[in-house]
Protein backbone atom coordinates (compact mmCIF):
# COMPACT_ATOMS: atom_id res chain seq x y z
CA UNK A 1 0.00 0.00 0.00
CA UNK A 2 1.13 3.48 -0.59
CA UNK A 3 2.85 4.83 2.74
CA UNK A 4 0.13 6.58 5.29
CA UNK A 5 0.51 7.05 8.95
CA UNK A 6 -2.08 5.51 11.38
CA UNK A 7 -3.01 9.48 12.37
CA UNK A 8 -4.02 9.50 8.56
CA UNK A 9 -5.92 5.93 8.59
CA UNK A 10 -8.10 6.61 11.32
CA UNK A 11 -9.18 10.20 9.89
CA UNK A 12 -9.68 8.20 6.28
CA UNK A 13 -11.93 5.72 8.08
CA UNK A 14 -13.40 7.85 10.89
CA UNK A 15 -11.73 5.26 13.52
CA UNK A 16 -10.71 6.17 16.92
CA UNK A 17 -6.63 5.21 17.81
CA UNK A 18 -6.31 3.03 20.49
CA UNK A 19 -3.07 2.18 22.31
CA UNK A 20 -0.78 3.93 19.44
CA UNK A 21 1.91 5.93 21.53
CA UNK A 22 2.55 7.41 18.04
CA UNK A 23 0.60 8.33 15.39
CA UNK A 24 3.01 9.47 12.94
CA UNK A 25 4.14 5.82 12.41
CA UNK A 26 3.21 4.08 8.94
CA UNK A 27 1.76 1.67 7.30
CA UNK A 28 3.97 0.69 4.73
CA UNK A 29 3.34 -3.07 4.42
CA UNK A 30 0.67 -4.98 2.82
CA UNK A 31 -3.07 -4.62 4.21
CA UNK A 32 -3.86 -8.45 4.80
CA UNK A 33 -6.88 -10.17 6.88
CA UNK A 34 -4.85 -13.44 7.61
CA UNK A 35 -2.66 -13.09 10.93
CA UNK A 36 -0.34 -15.15 8.87
CA UNK A 37 0.19 -12.92 6.22
CA UNK A 38 1.14 -9.84 8.84
CA UNK A 39 4.95 -8.50 8.31
CA UNK A 40 6.19 -5.78 8.89
CA UNK A 41 4.44 -2.32 8.69
CA UNK A 42 1.26 -3.96 7.32
CA UNK A 43 -2.03 -3.49 8.82
CA UNK A 44 -4.01 -6.03 10.20
CA UNK A 45 -7.71 -6.16 9.46
CA UNK A 46 -9.40 -7.88 12.16
CA UNK A 47 -13.26 -9.64 11.16
CA UNK A 48 -15.21 -11.65 13.45
CA UNK A 49 -16.43 -14.65 11.02
CA UNK A 50 -18.68 -17.18 13.10
CA UNK A 51 -15.76 -19.43 13.63
CA UNK A 52 -12.78 -17.34 14.20
CA UNK A 53 -12.33 -13.51 15.57
CA UNK A 54 -9.57 -11.66 13.62
CA UNK A 55 -9.06 -10.10 17.35
CA UNK A 56 -7.55 -13.08 18.93
CA UNK A 57 -4.48 -12.47 16.58
CA UNK A 58 -4.00 -8.95 17.88
CA UNK A 59 -0.88 -9.80 19.82
CA UNK A 60 0.57 -12.32 17.23
CA UNK A 61 0.73 -10.07 14.26
CA UNK A 62 1.63 -7.10 16.05
CA UNK A 63 4.59 -9.49 17.10
CA UNK A 64 4.87 -10.14 13.57
CA UNK A 65 5.66 -6.57 12.99
CA UNK A 66 2.08 -5.41 11.99
CA UNK A 67 1.65 -1.56 12.63
CA UNK A 68 -1.70 -1.81 13.85
CA UNK A 69 -4.97 -3.54 13.94
CA UNK A 70 -8.49 -2.13 11.83
CA UNK A 71 -10.94 -3.44 14.16
CA UNK A 72 -14.01 -3.17 16.25
CA UNK A 73 -12.51 -2.83 19.73
CA UNK A 74 -9.86 -2.02 21.20
CA UNK A 75 -7.49 -5.35 22.17
CA UNK A 76 -4.52 -4.13 24.29
CA UNK A 77 -2.48 -3.45 21.01
CA UNK A 78 -1.82 -0.80 18.77
CA UNK A 79 -5.11 -0.49 17.16
CA UNK A 80 -7.72 1.53 14.76
CA UNK A 81 -11.30 1.21 16.14
CA UNK A 82 -13.88 1.43 13.90
CA UNK A 83 -17.93 0.40 13.70
CA UNK A 84 -17.98 -1.84 10.71
CA UNK A 85 -15.08 -2.75 9.42
CA UNK A 86 -15.78 -4.00 6.19
CA UNK A 87 -17.23 -0.19 5.71
CA UNK A 88 -13.71 0.75 6.83
CA UNK A 89 -11.88 -1.26 4.63
CA UNK A 90 -13.70 0.13 1.71
CA UNK A 91 -13.31 3.64 2.71
CA UNK A 92 -9.58 3.23 2.99
CA UNK A 93 -9.55 1.65 -0.46
CA UNK A 94 -11.29 4.65 -1.81
CA UNK A 95 -8.99 6.93 -0.47
CA UNK A 96 -5.56 5.17 -1.85
CA UNK A 97 -7.28 4.73 -5.50
CA UNK A 98 -7.99 8.41 -5.38
CA UNK A 99 -4.35 9.14 -4.96
CA UNK A 100 -2.97 6.88 -7.44
CA UNK A 101 -2.11 7.87 -10.67
CA UNK A 102 -3.34 4.50 -11.84
CA UNK A 103 -5.71 3.37 -14.62
CA UNK A 104 -8.59 1.73 -12.92
CA UNK A 105 -9.65 -1.18 -15.30
CA UNK A 106 -12.92 -3.70 -13.57
CA UNK A 107 -14.38 -6.76 -15.28
CA UNK A 108 -17.45 -8.76 -14.97
CA UNK A 109 -19.53 -11.42 -16.43
CA UNK A 110 -21.25 -14.68 -16.26
CA UNK A 111 -18.21 -17.07 -17.20
CA UNK A 112 -14.81 -16.40 -17.82
CA UNK A 113 -13.81 -13.30 -15.20
CA UNK A 114 -11.04 -14.96 -13.64
CA UNK A 115 -9.40 -16.26 -16.86
CA UNK A 116 -9.45 -13.17 -18.56
CA UNK A 117 -8.79 -10.87 -15.78
CA UNK A 118 -5.31 -12.44 -16.10
CA UNK A 119 -4.28 -12.28 -19.30
CA UNK A 120 -5.25 -8.53 -19.19
CA UNK A 121 -2.78 -8.43 -15.85
CA UNK A 122 -0.23 -10.51 -18.47
CA UNK A 123 -0.79 -8.60 -21.77
CA UNK A 124 -0.73 -4.60 -19.71
CA UNK A 125 2.09 -6.33 -17.16
CA UNK A 126 4.25 -5.81 -20.44
CA UNK A 127 3.39 -2.24 -20.82
CA UNK A 128 3.93 -1.01 -17.35
CA UNK A 129 3.60 -1.93 -13.61
CA UNK A 130 0.06 -3.71 -13.40
CA UNK A 131 -1.74 -4.87 -9.93
CA UNK A 132 -4.11 -6.99 -10.33
CA UNK A 133 -7.29 -9.20 -8.72
CA UNK A 134 -5.41 -12.67 -7.17
CA UNK A 135 -7.55 -15.92 -7.78
CA UNK A 136 -11.10 -15.01 -7.13
CA UNK A 137 -10.84 -12.35 -4.55
CA UNK A 138 -13.41 -10.30 -6.47
CA UNK A 139 -16.04 -9.33 -3.60
CA UNK A 140 -16.58 -6.61 -1.10
CA UNK A 141 -13.50 -7.57 1.11
CA UNK A 142 -11.22 -9.23 -1.35
CA UNK A 143 -11.64 -6.43 -3.95
CA UNK A 144 -10.61 -3.40 -1.28
CA UNK A 145 -7.51 -5.59 -0.44
CA UNK A 146 -6.37 -6.04 -3.61
CA UNK A 147 -6.90 -2.34 -4.45
CA UNK A 148 -4.57 -1.67 -1.53
CA UNK A 149 -1.60 -3.92 -2.75
CA UNK A 150 -1.36 -0.92 -5.51
CA UNK A 151 1.86 1.44 -5.03
CA UNK A 152 3.01 4.53 -6.49
CA UNK A 153 4.80 2.59 -9.09
CA UNK A 154 1.25 1.13 -10.12
CA UNK A 155 -0.09 2.21 -13.52
CA UNK A 156 -2.63 -0.35 -14.13
CA UNK A 157 -4.72 -1.78 -11.77
CA UNK A 158 -7.16 -4.73 -12.72
CA UNK A 159 -10.06 -5.53 -10.64
CA UNK A 160 -12.26 -8.71 -11.55
CA UNK A 161 -15.68 -7.44 -9.70
CA UNK A 162 -18.55 -10.48 -8.90
CA UNK A 163 -22.35 -10.41 -7.82
CA UNK A 164 -24.85 -12.26 -6.33
CA UNK A 165 -27.70 -9.74 -7.00
CA UNK A 166 -28.58 -6.04 -7.81
CA UNK A 167 -26.11 -2.98 -6.41
CA UNK A 168 -23.30 -5.45 -5.66
CA UNK A 169 -21.50 -4.28 -8.50
CA UNK A 170 -22.65 -0.42 -7.97
CA UNK A 171 -21.22 -1.05 -4.36
CA UNK A 172 -18.02 -2.41 -5.69
CA UNK A 173 -17.59 0.40 -8.22
CA UNK A 174 -18.00 2.81 -5.55
CA UNK A 175 -15.02 1.86 -3.98
CA UNK A 176 -12.58 1.44 -6.60
CA UNK A 177 -14.11 3.94 -9.33
CA UNK A 178 -13.14 2.44 -12.91
CA UNK A 179 -11.99 4.22 -16.22
CA UNK A 180 -12.65 1.44 -18.46
CA UNK A 181 -15.08 -1.44 -17.53
CA UNK A 182 -15.35 -4.81 -19.43
CA UNK A 183 -18.60 -6.93 -19.54
CA UNK A 184 -17.53 -10.44 -20.74
CA UNK A 185 -21.42 -12.50 -21.16
CA UNK A 186 -24.54 -12.90 -19.23
CA UNK A 187 -25.06 -16.42 -18.58
CA UNK A 188 -26.47 -19.04 -15.99
CA UNK A 189 -24.20 -18.77 -13.44
CA UNK A 190 -26.38 -18.15 -10.10
CA UNK A 191 -29.10 -17.79 -11.97
CA UNK A 192 -31.19 -19.15 -9.21
CA UNK A 193 -30.20 -16.50 -6.75
CA UNK A 194 -31.06 -13.53 -9.49
CA UNK A 195 -33.87 -15.18 -10.72
CA UNK A 196 -33.26 -14.62 -14.66
CA UNK A 197 -31.02 -13.32 -17.26
CA UNK A 198 -32.83 -10.26 -17.74
CA UNK A 199 -31.49 -9.86 -13.79
CA UNK A 200 -27.93 -10.98 -14.08
CA UNK A 201 -27.57 -8.35 -16.99
CA UNK A 202 -29.05 -5.18 -14.68
CA UNK A 203 -26.73 -6.49 -12.32
CA UNK A 204 -23.94 -6.70 -14.61
CA UNK A 205 -24.14 -3.31 -16.45
CA UNK A 206 -23.92 -1.37 -13.09
CA UNK A 207 -20.20 -1.42 -14.49
CA UNK A 208 -21.26 0.61 -17.26
CA UNK A 209 -23.38 2.99 -15.86
CA UNK A 210 -20.50 3.77 -13.26
CA UNK A 211 -17.92 4.78 -15.73
CA UNK A 212 -17.05 8.04 -16.09
CA UNK A 213 -18.06 9.64 -20.02
CA UNK A 214 -16.43 9.53 -23.09
CA UNK A 215 -15.29 13.22 -22.84
CA UNK A 216 -13.73 11.90 -19.67
CA UNK A 217 -11.85 8.58 -20.81
CA UNK A 218 -14.56 6.48 -19.77
CA UNK A 219 -14.81 3.45 -22.09
CA UNK A 220 -17.14 0.17 -21.52
CA UNK A 221 -15.65 -2.90 -23.39
CA UNK A 222 -18.42 -5.18 -24.64
CA UNK A 223 -19.31 -8.18 -26.02
CA UNK A 224 -20.96 -8.00 -29.50
CA UNK A 225 -22.07 -11.64 -29.51
CA UNK A 226 -23.69 -11.42 -26.62
CA UNK A 227 -27.47 -9.81 -26.88
CA UNK A 228 -27.51 -9.21 -23.18
CA UNK A 229 -23.79 -6.92 -23.04
CA UNK A 230 -24.35 -5.58 -26.29
CA UNK A 231 -27.44 -3.93 -25.11
CA UNK A 232 -25.73 -2.34 -22.33
CA UNK A 233 -23.95 -0.10 -24.63
CA UNK A 234 -27.45 2.36 -24.11
CA UNK A 235 -26.92 2.64 -20.42
CA UNK A 236 -23.19 4.13 -20.35
CA UNK A 237 -22.10 8.07 -21.64
CA UNK A 238 -18.18 5.95 -21.89
CA UNK A 239 -16.92 5.19 -25.30
CA UNK A 240 -18.26 1.44 -26.41
CA UNK A 241 -15.91 -0.85 -27.76
CA UNK A 242 -17.10 -4.32 -29.14
CA UNK A 243 -15.20 -7.30 -29.21
CA UNK A 244 -15.74 -10.78 -30.27
CA UNK A 245 -16.41 -12.78 -33.60
CA UNK A 246 -18.95 -10.72 -34.96
CA UNK A 247 -17.53 -9.04 -38.06
CA UNK A 248 -19.12 -5.29 -36.24
CA UNK A 249 -16.50 -6.19 -33.47
CA UNK A 250 -13.93 -3.48 -33.17
CA UNK A 251 -12.00 -5.80 -31.34
CA UNK A 252 -12.48 -8.95 -33.44
CA UNK A 253 -10.95 -12.58 -34.39
CA UNK A 254 -10.57 -14.19 -37.61
CA UNK A 255 -9.57 -18.02 -38.97
CA UNK A 256 -10.26 -19.23 -35.49
CA UNK A 257 -8.83 -22.89 -35.25
CA UNK A 258 -7.61 -25.22 -32.47
CA UNK A 259 -4.16 -27.00 -32.82
CA UNK A 260 -3.63 -30.49 -32.28
CA UNK A 261 -3.16 -30.23 -28.36
CA UNK A 262 -6.37 -28.11 -28.53
CA UNK A 263 -4.86 -24.56 -27.92
CA UNK A 264 -6.66 -21.46 -29.95
CA UNK A 265 -5.62 -20.11 -33.05
CA UNK A 266 -6.47 -17.12 -34.55
CA UNK A 267 -6.35 -13.64 -36.43
CA UNK A 268 -6.87 -10.74 -33.81
CA UNK A 269 -7.83 -7.80 -35.94
CA UNK A 270 -7.79 -4.03 -34.33
CA UNK A 271 -8.58 -0.81 -35.30
CA UNK A 272 -5.00 -0.14 -35.76
CA UNK A 273 -3.66 -3.38 -37.13
CA UNK A 274 -3.79 -7.06 -37.24
CA UNK A 275 -1.58 -10.00 -35.77
CA UNK A 276 -1.94 -13.79 -35.41
CA UNK A 277 -2.20 -15.68 -32.18
CA UNK A 278 -1.95 -18.88 -30.21
CA UNK A 279 -2.39 -19.45 -26.88
CA UNK A 280 -0.87 -21.32 -24.44
CA UNK A 281 -4.35 -22.08 -22.80
CA UNK A 282 -6.76 -24.64 -23.83
CA UNK A 283 -10.38 -23.99 -25.63
CA UNK A 284 -12.22 -22.23 -27.89
CA UNK A 285 -13.96 -20.45 -25.62
CA UNK A 286 -10.54 -18.43 -24.34
CA UNK A 287 -10.78 -16.52 -28.23
CA UNK A 288 -13.46 -14.35 -26.77
CA UNK A 289 -11.38 -14.00 -23.26
CA UNK A 290 -8.39 -13.22 -25.41
CA UNK A 291 -10.50 -10.52 -27.46
CA UNK A 292 -11.70 -8.46 -24.48
CA UNK A 293 -7.82 -8.60 -23.34
CA UNK A 294 -7.16 -7.15 -26.15
CA UNK A 295 -10.08 -4.71 -26.56
CA UNK A 296 -8.58 -3.29 -23.27
CA UNK A 297 -5.12 -3.63 -24.61
CA UNK A 298 -5.59 -1.46 -27.69
CA UNK A 299 -7.78 0.91 -25.76
CA UNK A 300 -4.82 1.68 -23.44
CA UNK A 301 -2.30 2.35 -26.39
CA UNK A 302 -0.84 -1.25 -27.40
CA UNK A 303 -0.37 -1.71 -30.96
CA UNK A 304 -1.74 -5.47 -32.08
CA UNK A 305 1.12 -7.05 -32.68
CA UNK A 306 2.34 -6.05 -29.07
CA UNK A 307 -0.68 -7.71 -28.00
CA UNK A 308 -0.66 -10.52 -30.13
CA UNK A 309 2.87 -11.90 -28.69
CA UNK A 310 1.42 -10.98 -24.99
CA UNK A 311 -1.48 -13.12 -25.84
CA UNK A 312 0.56 -15.83 -27.10
CA UNK A 313 2.65 -16.27 -23.93
CA UNK A 314 0.58 -15.68 -21.79
CA UNK A 315 -0.28 -18.57 -19.33
CA UNK A 316 -3.02 -19.99 -16.32
CA UNK A 317 -1.87 -17.87 -13.58
CA UNK A 318 -5.55 -19.33 -11.20
CA UNK A 319 -5.56 -22.97 -10.03
CA UNK A 320 -7.85 -25.41 -11.01
CA UNK A 321 -8.80 -24.02 -14.50
CA UNK A 322 -7.92 -26.05 -17.38
CA UNK A 323 -4.77 -27.17 -15.54
CA UNK A 324 -3.13 -29.63 -18.12
CA UNK A 325 -1.00 -31.74 -16.64
CA UNK A 326 0.38 -35.28 -18.58
CA UNK A 327 1.85 -38.16 -16.43
CA UNK A 328 4.21 -40.48 -16.90
CA UNK A 329 2.24 -42.50 -18.38
CA UNK A 330 0.80 -40.41 -21.12
CA UNK A 331 -2.57 -39.95 -19.39
CA UNK A 332 -3.83 -36.60 -19.35
CA UNK A 333 -5.51 -34.50 -16.41
CA UNK A 334 -7.36 -31.42 -16.78
CA UNK A 335 -8.18 -30.03 -13.18
CA UNK A 336 -10.57 -27.15 -14.07
CA UNK A 337 -12.10 -27.90 -10.65
CA UNK A 338 -12.42 -24.94 -9.13
CA UNK A 339 -16.02 -23.77 -10.10
CA UNK A 340 -18.59 -24.61 -12.97
CA UNK A 341 -21.66 -23.27 -14.38
CA UNK A 342 -23.49 -24.16 -17.74
CA UNK A 343 -21.59 -22.01 -20.17
CA UNK A 344 -18.12 -23.03 -18.78
CA UNK A 345 -19.10 -26.95 -18.22
CA UNK A 346 -19.74 -26.92 -22.06
CA UNK A 347 -16.67 -25.07 -23.36
CA UNK A 348 -14.45 -27.98 -20.83
CA UNK A 349 -16.51 -30.69 -22.59
CA UNK A 350 -15.79 -28.95 -26.00
CA UNK A 351 -12.14 -28.00 -25.14
CA UNK A 352 -12.08 -32.40 -24.27
CA UNK A 353 -13.15 -33.69 -27.46
CA UNK A 354 -10.91 -30.92 -29.05
CA UNK A 355 -7.64 -32.58 -27.18
CA UNK A 356 -9.02 -35.94 -27.70
CA UNK A 357 -7.19 -36.57 -31.77
CA UNK A 358 -8.28 -40.56 -31.13
CA UNK A 359 -7.62 -41.18 -27.74
CA UNK A 360 -10.07 -42.23 -25.02
CA UNK A 361 -11.79 -39.53 -23.47
CA UNK A 362 -13.38 -38.94 -19.57
CA UNK A 363 -15.50 -36.38 -18.34
CA UNK A 364 -15.75 -36.52 -14.30
CA UNK A 365 -18.12 -33.87 -13.47
CA UNK A 366 -20.03 -33.17 -10.66
CA UNK A 367 -22.97 -30.60 -9.48
CA UNK A 368 -23.20 -27.39 -10.92
CA UNK A 369 -24.60 -24.95 -7.80
CA UNK A 370 -27.09 -21.83 -7.71
CA UNK A 371 -29.27 -22.90 -10.86
CA UNK A 372 -32.50 -22.51 -9.22
CA UNK A 373 -35.41 -23.89 -11.38
CA UNK A 374 -33.05 -23.93 -13.90
CA UNK A 375 -30.61 -27.02 -12.22
CA UNK A 376 -32.45 -30.06 -13.64
CA UNK A 377 -32.49 -28.43 -17.20
CA UNK A 378 -29.32 -27.61 -17.25
CA UNK A 379 -27.72 -30.56 -16.23
CA UNK A 380 -29.52 -32.92 -18.15
CA UNK A 381 -27.99 -30.84 -21.53
CA UNK A 382 -24.52 -31.21 -20.12
CA UNK A 383 -25.24 -35.07 -20.17
CA UNK A 384 -26.34 -35.01 -23.74
CA UNK A 385 -23.30 -33.08 -24.95
CA UNK A 386 -21.24 -35.13 -23.67
CA UNK A 387 -22.44 -37.81 -25.53
CA UNK A 388 -22.90 -35.23 -28.64
CA UNK A 389 -19.30 -34.71 -28.62
CA UNK A 390 -18.42 -38.70 -28.21
CA UNK A 391 -16.71 -38.25 -25.12
CA UNK A 392 -16.30 -41.99 -24.23
CA UNK A 393 -17.10 -41.88 -20.73
CA UNK A 394 -19.05 -39.59 -18.28
CA UNK A 395 -18.47 -40.14 -15.16
CA UNK A 396 -21.05 -37.83 -12.61
CA UNK A 397 -20.11 -37.38 -9.26
CA UNK A 398 -22.54 -37.02 -6.44
CA UNK A 399 -26.07 -36.71 -5.36
CA UNK A 400 -29.25 -35.45 -7.75
CA UNK A 401 -27.50 -33.06 -9.64
CA UNK A 402 -25.06 -35.88 -11.02
CA UNK A 403 -28.36 -38.15 -11.05
CA UNK A 404 -29.43 -35.86 -14.15
CA UNK A 405 -26.36 -35.40 -16.07
CA UNK A 406 -26.65 -38.77 -16.06
CA UNK A 407 -30.37 -38.96 -17.03
CA UNK A 408 -28.92 -36.46 -19.64
CA UNK A 409 -26.56 -38.87 -21.34
CA UNK A 410 -29.33 -41.96 -20.75
CA UNK A 411 -31.79 -39.65 -22.89
CA UNK A 412 -29.25 -38.65 -25.42
CA UNK A 413 -28.58 -42.72 -26.25
CA UNK A 414 -25.64 -43.72 -24.12
CA UNK A 415 -26.91 -46.89 -22.83
CA UNK A 416 -24.25 -49.09 -22.61
CA UNK A 417 -20.80 -48.31 -20.11
CA UNK A 418 -20.49 -45.07 -21.63
CA UNK A 419 -21.98 -43.16 -18.35
CA UNK A 420 -22.15 -44.21 -14.74
CA UNK A 421 -23.10 -42.62 -11.73
CA UNK A 422 -21.08 -42.68 -8.74
CA UNK A 423 -21.30 -41.66 -4.83
CA UNK A 424 -18.63 -39.36 -4.27
CA UNK A 425 -14.81 -38.40 -5.25
CA UNK A 426 -13.23 -41.56 -3.78
CA UNK A 427 -15.31 -43.39 -5.77
CA UNK A 428 -14.33 -41.56 -8.28
CA UNK A 429 -10.69 -42.18 -8.01
CA UNK A 430 -11.18 -46.08 -7.22
CA UNK A 431 -12.96 -46.16 -11.08
CA UNK A 432 -10.75 -44.76 -12.68
CA UNK A 433 -7.70 -46.09 -10.77
CA UNK A 434 -8.61 -49.63 -12.32
CA UNK A 435 -9.98 -48.54 -15.66
CA UNK A 436 -7.47 -45.67 -16.88
CA UNK A 437 -5.36 -46.70 -19.79
CA UNK A 438 -1.93 -44.85 -20.81
CA UNK A 439 -3.09 -42.10 -23.91
CA UNK A 440 -6.55 -41.79 -21.83
CA UNK A 441 -7.45 -37.34 -21.20
CA UNK A 442 -9.60 -36.92 -17.89
CA UNK A 443 -11.70 -33.72 -17.75
CA UNK A 444 -12.38 -32.72 -13.69
CA UNK A 445 -15.29 -30.00 -13.33
CA UNK A 446 -17.69 -29.50 -11.24
CA UNK A 447 -18.77 -26.33 -8.55
CA UNK A 448 -16.43 -25.73 -5.69
CA UNK A 449 -18.49 -26.94 -3.24
CA UNK A 450 -18.05 -30.66 -4.91
CA UNK A 451 -14.24 -30.18 -4.22
CA UNK A 452 -13.64 -32.63 -7.46
CA UNK A 453 -9.93 -30.73 -7.22
CA UNK A 454 -9.46 -34.35 -5.17
CA UNK A 455 -9.99 -36.81 -7.86
CA UNK A 456 -7.20 -34.68 -10.09
CA UNK A 457 -4.95 -34.14 -7.63
CA UNK A 458 -5.03 -38.04 -6.81
CA UNK A 459 -4.48 -39.14 -9.99
CA UNK A 460 -1.54 -37.26 -10.38
CA UNK A 461 -0.09 -38.79 -7.38
CA UNK A 462 1.89 -41.59 -9.67
CA UNK A 463 4.20 -44.31 -7.85
CA UNK A 464 7.25 -45.24 -8.84
CA UNK A 465 5.59 -47.59 -11.96
CA UNK A 466 2.92 -44.94 -12.71
CA UNK A 467 0.14 -46.15 -11.24
CA UNK A 468 -2.54 -43.87 -9.22
CA UNK A 469 -2.12 -43.75 -5.82
CA UNK A 470 -4.99 -42.58 -4.19
CA UNK A 471 -4.68 -39.25 -1.75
Amino acid sequence: MIALSLAEIAAVVGGQTHDIPDPSVQVTGPVVRDSREAVPGSLFVAFAGERVDGHDFARQVVDAGAAAVLGTRPVGVPAIVVEDVQAALGALARHVVRSLGATLVALTGSAGKTSTKDLIAQVLQRKAPTVFTPGSLNNEIGLPLTALSATEETRFLVLEMGARGIGHIRYLTGLTPPRIGLVLNVGSAHIGEFGGREQIAQAKGELVEALPSEADGGAAILNADDPYVRAMASRTKAKVIFFGESGEADVRAENVRLTDSGQPSFRLHTPSGASDVTMRLYGEHHVSNALAAAAVAHELGMSADEIAVALSEAGSLSRWRMEVTERPDGVTVVNDAYNANPESMKAALRALAAMAKGRRTWAVLGKMAELGDEALAEHDAVGRLAVRLNVSKLVAVGGREAAWLQLGAYNEGSWGEESVHVSDAQAAVDLLRSELRPGDVVLVKASRSVGLEKVAEALLETGAEGEVAAR
